[in-house]
């Protein structure tokens, strides 16, 4: 063989083993990221050619596919579409997957790794592929308290079993029908998605985990005070001064507290006494004492700067580097540049009520096969522990004195020890409040765990509070679980 038809030869072999590699890296190593991709049209197109599996809540369908009369055999349908949409997200054609059906795409249409042999099995005797089943951890019933005391206010409620981490509500307003997607007519589904993204209430995000985050304001210092607790160094009894107003180092900006005035009286304060009334004082010096490193530490043990799979992807919530004490102290009682997500806030308050383990959030009760036969269930794992059973007894200690004795107390259920937090929070010079509750009961054995969060004061601009519109709302969701 003459030197040029070697080099020829050894060319082509290494031609044949780059392809080789390349369809091994393509049909091995990045099928499953491929399939997922959303610009896949062949995976699109297959989805819908299989009998998707159904999403349940209490073992009924709120999303399912039906047979059409179409080149795409089988059209997905949702019942009380508003009402789950920031839970099951669309289907659509061509528009992409959100909520669990992005999320769990390949379970829903039979083509996750799991389901191999179901997947040989429809090829060898011709049967329609059928897709899983997803069991959700909602509860019907809670979920449409949630979605009708939060009434006509843009916001969100979630809703957590502490002890499991199971998501028992998740409810954003404004929300959208995601019938309006699911069509195959794809001039009337670009006409819908595009009516849904120009909307100034941005009914597409997901508020509960995702969108624009919000300024935390009050609720954020049950964060500073677990950092204070958990430091060594602070009690509740812990003493700070009690200033009417203070003005913040290195600048001209003067706080105060909510209600005006020194918190409480007195020349000194207690940890527990600026908590229960919510003074932001206290914080504010409590905060500076502490320093960033100190609550950053303990926001992230929280989750802070770290995003969830439940199973959709969550936006993480923010304690951002502070780059003046002034910052800092403002920082200490929500404000500056702390951002979160009401998810977020639940899971702050369910590691509390969990004598200081977070559990993991989750949505997803079991995975089952066509026939309904369960082939998995949800296995409760911690995801940190942010604190001592000891620190979190004495937080819920506080919380509950700020529900039964504090500026929490439109969240009082008769008979119930209820633990809580208002929050009201500043979003801008002459804007309205960002509006919270957070808190769980009974509180000696927490059963639930609720966050809400109105945006726009409620209606009621600056005059609005987070104990007189958030609270009343938490608490029709904490009864709807205690009375059942």
């Amino acid at each position: 063989m003459n030197k040029e038809l070697k080099r020829v030869s050894i060319v082509v072999l290494l031609m044949f083993i780059a392809l080789f590699a390349s369809t091994s890296v393509i049909q091995v190593v990045s099928a499953d990221e491929l399939r997922a991709d959303g610009r896949n049209t062949r995976t699109i197109l297959d989805s819908f050619s299989a009998k998707r599996g159904p999403i349940l809540v209490d073992g009924v369908p709120i999303a399912q596919s039906d047979p059409v009369d179409a080149d795409v055999p089988y059209q997905r349908f949702y019942s009380n579409g508003p009402l789950y949409a920031p839970v099951t997200g669309y289907f659509t054609l061509n528009q992409g997957n959100t909520g669990i059906e992005g999320a769990l795409n390949d379970t829903l249409s039979g083509t996750s790794n799991a389901q191999f042999f179901d997947q040989i099995n429809s090829l060898l005797t011709g049967a329609t592929a059928t897709g899983d089943a997803v069991e959700l951890t909602i509860d019907a019933n809670l979920q449409q308290v949630a979605w009708d005391a939060l009434g006509e206010n843009a916001g969100s409620v979630v809703a957590l079993d502490p002890k499991t981490g199971a998501i028992l509500a998740m409810v954003s307003k404004a929300s959208f029908d995601p019938n309006l997607l699911a069509v195959h007519d794809t001039p009337q589904v670009l006409e819908a998605y595009d009516a849904l993204t120009a909307d100034p209430g941005q009914p597409l995000a997901n508020r509960a985990i995702a969108g624009d985050l919000y300024t935390p304001g009050s609720v954020f210092k049950l964060v500073v005070a677990a950092a204070a607790l958990s430091s060594g160094n602070y009690t509740a009894d812990s003493v700070f001064p009690n200033p009417p107003s203070l003005t913040l180092p290195g600048s001209s900006s003067v706080i105060t507290n909510s209600e005006g005035g020194a918190c409480g009286g007195g020349e000194t304060v207690t940890i527990a006494t600026a908590f229960r009334l919510s003074c932001n004082i206290p914080f504010a010096e409590l905060g500076l004492a502490l320093g960033y490193d100190a609550i950053e530490k303990q926001a992230a043990e929280f989750g802070f700067g770290s995003s969830l799979e439940v199973p959709m992807r969550t936006t993480p919530s923010v304690y951002p580097q502070t780059e003046s004490d002034a910052q800092l102290m403002l920082s200490a009682f929500g404000q500056a540049s702390v951002r979160v997500t009401p998810l977020q806030i639940a899971m702050v308050s369910a590691a509390i009520a969990n004598d200081g383990a977070l559990m993991q959030p989750t949505l997803v009760e079991s995975i089952l096969a066509p026939d309904l036969t369960v082939k998995e269930t949800l296995q409760p794992t911690v995801y940190n522990t942010p604190m001592t059973s000891e620190t979190a007894e004495t937080l819920t200690q506080m919380m509950t004195s700020a529900v039964s004795n504090g500026v929490g107390g439109n969240a009082r259920i008769s008979g119930v020890n209820v633990a809580g937090k208002t929050g009201t929070a500043e979003t801008g010079p002459g804007l309205p409040y960002t509006l919270w509750f957070t808190g769980f009961a009974p509180a000696e054995d927490p059963e639930v765990v609720v966050a809400v969060v109105v945006e726009n004061g409620g209606g009621l601009g600056q005059s609005g509070f987070g104990n007189s519109v958030a609270a009343p709302i938490a608490k029709k969701v904490l009864e709807a679980v205690l009375n059942k």
